[in-house]
Formats: structure tokens, C-alpha cells, sequence
């Protein structure tokens, strides 16, 4: 399998009579574009703003980020979305390459985020340094939460592959190329190499906290093998509102770095087999069944080693725990990605579980950790929805602009797929 990612450098935006990338600039028709997230009958009124890095500007509250891509062939995108429904991750896909679209607007309140474009926050963001398509909705009164969700998660998308469908034709500054043959291919070819799979727990707990695969829920999905281009071509999409700091968004799976690292590795230091996106179910029988799946392919396939990140924290930390404990006592080595919730002095217990398998733990930050954030010039959305985010607080917003908040009301603050910039150390 063979995937050409043509990237289109994208290093400013401006609204233009035509949508278009030209000279590092990505070139947008607002009408055309308002139009697009407006065939969407569940919206009262939409507007569209261009934030670009190191400017004075908030935006919150923030349900999920995606990166404009369509298939070079122009057939669209996101199989089961905005894509007839088809293998992902082969043939070539044009990027915008440093442009994003930003959905905003309240889903369920507490488990959306923030983004600013400069200060401190913007220093534990990675969209902090996009060039921000911003989408701000207003649904009609009444709607079910799960149906805004819905047509929220479907408009960003199809925004997003609008935008780089009108960028067709244009000549990429890069192209990046990702090829793997199938398992038994791989493994004849490399015989000596250690073997390694990277399971990827994903929130599956419904009440909005849901992945998709191919445009299914997971939840009700046993674990599957993916082939690591299908995930660095589009087959997965955030459907979660899970607290901000953790949530992978759907701009987090294309650019997985689990992947790509593992990736990079494969056939000089290793025998990467692939991506299992495993279910995080809220039973234990469901945390018990998941588990004993992964390990299930990790033997059938034969790996000496799993990667094991999670997506939100709580109860999923007892996921990362039995997998950890399953494989370790298989023999197959189990390391695990995960942030923590340690408390505002890094003093309390930072799981919600633990067991003493777990002996390879890599922490994507604290999320407790609190944060003095100055005001901005500009608010896109509502400054005093932090009141009800996850990190957050009603005394949070002062009246001059000015915020006391936890790391976990930003977005991809503690990325557990390490995403971001946090880490910790023995002190």
C-alpha cells in the first residue's frame, strides 16, 4: 500500500473572490464557504474567522480541528463522510499543510476547550500555530446534543475538503510518501526484526464520547487491525467531546506521531504491524473483553512489543492497565502513553487505577496543572463559556478578560498520543 501526501505549504489566509492556495497563501471566498457550512439545516446562523499565530485572539469553545484534504482524483474525502466509501490511505492526497479548520460552538458544554492564538496558552497548543479556519455555529433551539454533535462533526469536514478541492491543481512544495506491504509481507522481509503494534484506545463511551472509523462508532466494534496509512489518510474522525486537554482530534489522528515515529523506524529498528483502534467501554466486562482482544491479535500477529496510548482519563485508565497487565504477562512488552490527573500540586494519585505490569509509562503532562491566562483583543465565540468547561470555573474569567484556569480546558494541552509538549520528570 502506497500513500502520497502532496503538501501545499500554507503559511497565511485571507478571505479573496476565489478559493485558492497561491504563494503560501491560502486565498478563501467567504460566501462560498459560509455556504458550505449552511447546507446544514440544524444551524441557525454561521460565521467564518481567519486566526492566525501570534495574534491577540481567543476561541472558545472548541469541539474539534481538521486539516483541509481531499484525494487528488477530486473524489472527496473522509470515506463514509464526504468519500464514497473506499479503503483509505492509498493513491495521493493533497494537503493544506499548516491550515485548519476550527469547529466552535457548545455541544455539551464542560468537554469542549480553548485555543489563543498567542500568550501562554499558545504554548501548550499545538493549533496555536495553524493558519485557523474558524467555524462558529449557532443551532436552532431545542436541538437533541447528539444531533448538533452530528452536524457540527459532518460540516467541519466537508469545509475541510472543500477548502483543498479548490486548491486542486496547484503544485505541491513537498510530498511525502508512506509505503508498507501486508503483515506476512513485512514479516518475511524483516524475519529478525522485532515485531511492535500500537494499540490506540479511543473514547467509545457514547453520551457524545465517541470515534469513528470509517464513518461507523466504534463502541460497538471489536478491536481491528489497520493498516498505518488508512490512519494517516483519513479513515478515523473525532466524534468525542471528551475533556479538551486529552480529546484526539480529527487533525490529531492524520498526524498521528506514534505512527509516523513507528513508521519511520520500520524495516531498520523494527517491524511496525499496525494500528488497533481499541474500544474504551464504561463496564468492566466491556474493559475486560477489549483487552483480551488486543492481546488476542498482538499474539496472532506475533509482537514482542505494543505501544498502548489513551484518550481521556478516569475510568479508561483501567483499559491502559489491563492491556498492560495481559501483554506483560503474555511476554509481549507494554508501554503505555497517558497523561495525569495529579492534583494542582502534582502531589495526588495520577491514575485512576494502576497494577504493578504496568512498568513502561511515558505521561504527556498533568492536567491539573493551573495556568494564569492573560485577556485577548479578540474572542471568537463566548469567553464565558470557560464557566463550564472541564478546567474551568465560573470565578475563572475575570472582569477584564483575564483567566485562572487547568491545563485540561485547553486543546491537545496533554495530548496522550504526544501531541504536545508536556512530559514530566523524577524529582
Amino acid at each position: 500500500m502506497k500513500l502520497e501526501l502532496h503538501k501545499i505549504a500554507v503559511k497565511d489566509a485571507q478571505w479573496g473572490d476565489k478559493t485558492h492556495a497561491d504563494g503560501g497563501v491560502l486565498y478563501v471566498n467567504k460566501e462560498e464557504a459560509l455556504a458550505v457550512v449552511l447546507q446544514e439545516s440544524q444551524f441557525v446562523t454561521a460565521e467564518l474567522d481567519i486566526a492566525r499565530p501570534g495574534e491577540s485572539v481567543r476561541i472558545i469553545p472548541v469541539k474539534d480541528v481538521i486539516e483541509p484534504r481531499v484525494k487528488m482524483d477530486g473524489n472527496g474525502y473522509f470515506p463514509g463522510y464526504c468519500a464514497p466509501m473506499s479503503r483509505a490511505g492509498e493513491g495521493a492526497t493533497l494537503v493544506l499543510d499548516g491550515a485548519a479548520v476550527v469547529t466552535c460552538g457548545p455541544i455539551v458544554a464542560f468537554q469542549e476547550g480553548m485555543i489563543d492564538m498567542s500568550g501562554p496558552v499558545a504554548e501548550y497548543t499545538p493549533f496555536s500555530k495553524t493558519i485557523n479556519i474558524v467555524m462558529n455555529v449557532e443551532p436552532v433551539e431545542g436541538i437533541d446534543p447528539h444531533e448538533y454533535e452530528e452536524a457540527l462533526r459532518k460540516t467541519g469536514l466537508r469545509l475541510s475538503v472543500y477548502l483543498a478541492k479548490e486548491c486542486l491543481g496547484t503544485k505541491a512544495d513537498s510530498i511525502e510518501v508512506y509505503e508498507k506491504r501486508s503483515v506476512v509481507e513485512e514479516s518475511a522481509k524483516y524475519p529478525d526484526l522485532p515485531k511492535v503494534l500500537y494499540i490506540c484506545m479511543s473514547i467509545t463511551q457514547g453520551l457524545l464520547h465517541d470515534t469513528y472509523v470509517y464513518a461507523s462508532d466504534l463502541r460497538p466494534s471489536l478491536p481491528t487491525l489497520l493498516h498505518p496509512n488508512e490512519v494517516l489518510d483519513g479513515a478515523v474522525v473525532s466524534g468525542n467531546c471528551v475533556s479538551a486537554c486529552d480529546k484526539n482530534t480529527t487533525y490529531h489522528h492524520v498526524h498521528n506521531p506514534v505512527v509516523t515515529e513507528l513508521y519511520a523506524r520500520h524495516g531498520k529498528e523494527i517491524n511496525f504491524l499496525g494500528m488497533v483502534p481499541a474500544v474504551e467501554s464504561t463496564i468492566l466486562a466491556g474493559k475486560q473483553r477489549a483487552a483480551m482482544m488486543n492481546l488476542t491479535l498482538s499474539k496472532e500477529l506475533g509482537a514482542n512489543a505494543v505501544i498502548i496510548t489513551e484518550e481521556g482519563y478516569g475510568n479508561p485508565d483501567t483499559d491502559f492497565c489491563l492491556n498492560a497487565k495481559l501483554h506483560e504477562d503474555a511476554g509481549i512488552v507494554a508501554i503505555v502513553i497517558s497523561d495525569e490527573a495529579a492534583g494542582i500540586d502534582g502531589k495526588s494519585q495520577s491514575t485512576a487505577d494502576a497494577t504493578p505490569e504496568l512498568v513502561s509509562f511515558v505521561s504527556t503532562g498533568n492536567v491539573n496543572e493551573m495556568l494564569e491566562v492573560p485577556s485577548m483583543q479578540k474572542v471568537i465565540g463566548d469567553a464565558r463559556a470557560i464557566a463550564n468547561l472541564s478546567g474551568g470555573a465560573a470565578e475563572s474569567l475575570r472582569p477584564d478578560g483575564s483567566m485562572y484556569i487547568e491545563l485540561q480546558a485547553i486543546i491537545a494541552s496533554t495530548c496522550e498520543i504526544g501531541f504536545s509538549r508536556n512530559s514530566c520528570e523524577w524529582i
